[in-house]
């Protein structure tokens, strides 16, 4: 197939379940950043509706990546394999969105500007976290709404469809709490 696996050419000159595949490469770490985020604010949130938040964002990014994993051993006869640089996989590579995520090792730098260590050492972690999580869910939300488009699988886009929603809620639920905290945003 003209330009499987090869990360250049627009929607329509990708394989079959290219971006189906690269989108699930891609979430699965996005993911596994909310999911950090959500184990520092378990233990440093000081406000019961973050610690609920978190619980809440722990349980749902952790199923979803479960599903996104096994579907993707189902479509593709193979394990996710692990994003990092050098590895042809990547939003920049065919998915109109540029470099952006900074993924770095994992643990630093990730999509919508997280750090979890600034975060884990924020004098007001409540605050730090609603400023680094609204972020990082509108890029989630962002990487949803565009992997939709060329989605094979309808199984993967209503998925997609569910975490735009959910996501989207999430957002306004702590934009909410910011203004009430905090009195801005």
């Amino acid at each position: 197939m003209p330009g499987y696996g090869s990360g250049v050419g627009g929607p329509g000159q990708m394989g079959m379940g290219h971006s189906d595949q690269q989108f699930i490469v891609m979430m699965i770490p996005h993911h596994d950043g909310a999911i950090a985020m959500a184990d520092l604010a378990l233990t440093r949130a000081k406000r019961p509706e973050i610690k609920e938040l978190a619980k809440n964002i722990k349980v749902s990014q952790t199923r979803e990546n479960a599903q996104m994993r096994a579907w993707y051993r189902q479509w593709f006869g193979k394990d996710v394999p692990s994003w990092g640089p050098g590895t042809g996989w990547g939003w920049q590579n065919g998915m109109g969105m540029g470099g952006g995520m900074g993924m770095g090792g994992g643990m630093g730098q990730m999509g919508g500007g997280t750090n979890l260590s600034a975060l884990s050492a924020a004098p007001d972690f409540d605050r730090a976290f609603i400023e680094q999580m609204i972020p990082h869910h509108q890029m989630g939300v962002m990487m949803a709404s565009m992997a939709q488009t060329n989605s094979q699988q309808p199984e993967l886009r209503e998925l997609q469809q569910a975490m735009v929603r959910v996501q989207s809620d999430e957002i306004q639920q702590m934009a909410q709490w910011y203004r009430s905290w905090y009195g801005t945003r």
